[in-house]
């Protein structure tokens, strides 16, 4: 049976916007939509939901804000199969839970205003480290649909220890059900202390970390699919600023995370951080285990 793609909700607007990606996302895979709200209602989310969005408390139930998300996904697609569930736990704990029997999970970058906006946006950096499918954040102005493409291009960063990379492989999927060309970028950087003032060498430092960097991009992609419309750059800089500067020109920017066993902390990287930060567009966060 094919896993569902998750989506978190909280009654916000991006949370709103998160579902209407999330169901083209599932239309384009052809599995269901499972939308879930995790919430600790009763002690600190009811007040403050129905003081936002100006209601009385009786008429902001869970309930009643995850049936209307699935009621928008169902809307938005007749065909595609939603489900929906509450959950009375934390909700970074609730969604990672969520995410071992998913194909992948989609967060809005950030929830209601104030303190709770602040909570709901670690929230989605947390489950990002530590979810076991990919996990998909929706950021940049375009981040409300998923088709058609916006700007007909999705973007994968290499990394160096590219071959096995579940971040290039997911990429491969997510271009090809787009109908979209993939961009894959290696970023290089020279070091000072590599550098040389005598003319005719000037440039060879610089040369052998180019070459390095074709060279794996060109390992990371001996596999790709034949049909796939596939673009190589080899970009001078440093990798969160090249892949945040790519983003703005795509619809979706993927980056890999390593997932070591039995370590407790963020396990991101700087390079996918900075991506939930700064990118343009949605941003992918694939697991790699290591």
């Amino acid at each position: 049976m094919d896993l569902p793609l998750v989506v978190g909700v909280d009654g916000s607007e991006p949370s709103l916007r998160a579902t209407d990606w999330a169901s083209d996302e599932a239309v384009l895979r052809e599995v269901p939509l499972h939308v879930v709200y995790a919430c600790l209602w009763e002690r600190y989310e009811g007040a403050s939901v129905a003081r936002d969005l100006g209601k009385p408390s009786a008429q902001v139930m869970p309930q009643k804000v995850v049936a209307a998300a699935a009621q928008r996904a169902q809307a938005r697609h007749p065909e595609l199969k939603v489900t929906s569930d509450v959950v009375f736990e934390e909700p970074e704990y609730a969604l990672v839970r969520e995410s071992r029997n998913a194909s992948a999970l989609v967060v809005g970058t950030r929830g209601r205003t104030g303190l709770a906006e602040a909570l709901l946006g670690s929230v989605s950096l947390t489950v990002a480290a530590h979810a076991h499918c990919p996990v998909i954040v929706l950021r940049g102005s375009h981040d409300n649909q998923a088709t058609p493409p916006v700007h007909g291009r999705v973007v994968v960063g290499v990394g160096e220890d590219a071959e096995a990379s579940s971040a290039v492989r997911f990429a491969y999927e997510e271009a090809r059900r787009r109908g979209v060309p993939l961009e894959a970028v290696r970023a290089w950087c020279c070091p000072a202390h590599e550098t040389t003032d005598h003319p005719l060498l000037a440039d060879a430092p610089a040369r052998l970390h180019e070459q390095h960097a074709e060279e794996t991009l060109a390992d990371a992609l001996r596999d790709a699919p034949p049909d796939l419309e596939l673009h190589r750059r080899a970009v001078e800089g440093h990798a969160r600023r090249v892949l945040v500067d790519a983003s703005h020109g795509a619809d979706l920017l993927i980056v890999g995370a390593k997932r070591r066993t039995g370590h407790l902390g963020l396990q991101l990287g700087r390079v996918a951080h900075a991506a939930l930060h700064h990118s343009a567009c949605p941003v992918a966060v694939v697991p790699q285990p290591v």
